[in-house]
This record gives structure tokens, C-alpha cells and sequence, in this order.
């Protein structure tokens, strides 16, 4: 575990606004962390080695980096199923990665291509570097949501929800891509209100469901009405209201709790980072 810990002011609405106010600094705290640069380091100076999947899997060192980089760092203990993702590549619409429920592992195979036609990519131009910058982004993600895992629920949603309202498949196949991406599922689940049975229903159902709700709270069922930030904030403000609703219910009036989620002011821990910033 590393040991930098973002600081997060409180729960909520409140607290995200306040982490996106601090993110810049925080984030580059983190990346100054000694256990990362270590990491990063050997990265960048041994990956241009690991020209098969085999390489990979075999150098801890190297993996837990590949991995982090995708959001992926759990599964670092699972080798053989690692190096069956990278190892079929994603060219063939078979391949092992390309049939996961989970849709990070296509676009870690496909990053280094072990499989495909055109082969690794790691001794390529500028491959260390991207994922790198990759690994920083995703692991200060996990920082966060070591201390509070919706605020890293709610990053990752805006680091991806841009590229899927902004790609040619935003109306089309981009939601199946959504209910492949566990935290962006998480997300849209839970500010729609959807029960837990909704990942048992058939896909194409789902797909449905989510479009009919994205429709009634946006105008619009496709996820291009992502490309407005107010409707990224929407988003992620009834996220939080609903998931602190439910974790106030039974103590709070609704209405109560929903005003103090969404009017109360940073704490002194909030004050106190701001004044060192």
C-alpha cells in the first residue's frame, strides 16, 4: 500500500466538490510518493524486455504496473488468467479478452498487443511513458478510494464518460461498454436507483433500462449529453445524494438529509489543506 493518503474533507457532494478543487496538488503529492517512483522507474527502464506475455506475467515488478494501469492491480495474483488476456491479443473477436464481462482487460491486451497481428508494443516510441501516465492516474484512484470508494467511483466516471460521450458510439454500443466497466456500472446503477437484481437481466434489457432512465433525467438516451460538464455534475450529484440518503435512511428525514448533503460546508480538515495548498 502506498503511503500517501489524499485528503478527502467529508461524505458526499460536499466532499468530491472539494476534491475537485484539490485534485492538482493532491495528485501530484502522490505521484512524488517514493514506494511510486521506485516503481515507475523500473518500469520504464525494463518493459522494452518483456517482449512476450510470458516476460510480462514472469517480473512482478513489471506487472504490478501494467496492471495498476488499467485498474486492474487486484488481479495481479491470477497469472494464468492474466497471460491467457494478453497472450490471444484482441484482433480476434474469440479472443479470451475480448469475451470478459470486464472491459478494461480488451484495453489492457490490446495496449500491448502481445497477441495481435502487429505484435508488442512495448519497445515502441513513447509506450513507457503513456502507461505511466496511465498508472498514476488510475492508482490515485485507488489512493482515494482507500479512504472513501465512492469519490474514486466518482473519478473514474469522469475520467471515462468523456471518451464514451465523445466517441461515434455513444448511442449505440457505448452502453454495453458501461455494463462491462464495473465502476462506471456502479455508478449509473446507482444514481438511476436501479435494483440489485438489474445485473442479472438480460443485456439487451439492461441496455434498455439505462437508456430509458439516461432519457428521463437528460432529454436525451444517448450518453453524448456527457459532452456537458453540468450534466457530468448532475450525474454525480444524485450519486451521492442517493447513496447517502440510503446510508442516512431510517436516521433522517429525506429532505433533511438531502439538504445536508448538498449545502453543508468544508469541515476544519477541508480548511486546514486548503490554507497549505
Amino acid at each position: 500500500m502506498i503511503g500517501f493518503q489524499p485528503v478527502v474533507s467529508q461524505q458526499g457532494y460536499a466532499g468530491w466538490r472539494f476534491l475537485e478543487r484539490t485534485i492538482e496538488p493532491q495528485k501530484a503529492a502522490f505521484e512524488k510518493s517514493p514506494e511510486v517512483l521506485r516503481d515507475l522507474e523500473y518500469f520504464k527502464q525494463n518493459v522494452h524486455k518483456a517482449t512476450s506475455a510470458e516476460d510480462l506475467v514472469n517480473d512482478r515488478r513489471l506487472l504490478k504496473v501494467a496492471l495498476g494501469a488499467f485498474g486492474l492491480e487486484d488481479d495481479i495474483d491470477k497469472r494464468a488468467y492474466v497471460l491467457k488476456a494478453l497472450g490471444e491479443g484482441t484482433d480476434d473477436e474469440k479472443s479470451f479478452a475480448n469475451r470478459m464481462v470486464d472491459s478494461r482487460y480488451r484495453e489492457f491486451s490490446k495496449a500491448f498487443g502481445y497477441g495481435n497481428l502487429l505484435g508488442a508494443q512495448v519497445e515502441r516510441t513513447g509506450f513507457a511513458e503513456r502507461i505511466v501516465t496511465q498508472f498514476n492516474t488510475h492508482q490515485f484512484e485507488v489512493a482515494v478510494g482507500e479512504g472513501n470508494q465512492s469519490m474514486r467511483l466518482a473519478l473514474t466516471f469522469v475520467r471515462e464518460i468523456a471518451d464514451l460521450a465523445n466517441s461515434d458510439k455513444a448511442d449505440t454500443s457505448a452502453w454495453f461498454e458501461v455494463m462491462g466497466n464495473p465502476p462506471m456500472r456502479q455508478i449509473f446503477e446507482a444514481s438511476f436507483g436501479l435494483p440489485k437484481s438489474f445485473g442479472s437481466m438480460d443485456v439487451d434489457k439492461q441496455r434498455k433500462i439505462l437508456r430509458e432512465k439516461n432519457d428521463k433525467m437528460f432529454g436525451d438516451g444517448s450518453l453524448s449529453v456527457f459532452r456537458d460538464p453540468a450534466n457530468v455534475d448532475k450525474m454525480l450529484k444524485m450519486f451521492f445524494l442517493r447513496q447517502q440518503l440510503s446510508e442516512n435512511s431510517g436516521m433522517n428525514a429525506p429532505g433533511v438529509a438531502a439538504l445536508t448533503l448538498l449545502k453543508s460546508s468544508a469541515n476544519g480538515m477541508a480548511q486546514f489543506f486548503q490554507s497549505r495548498l
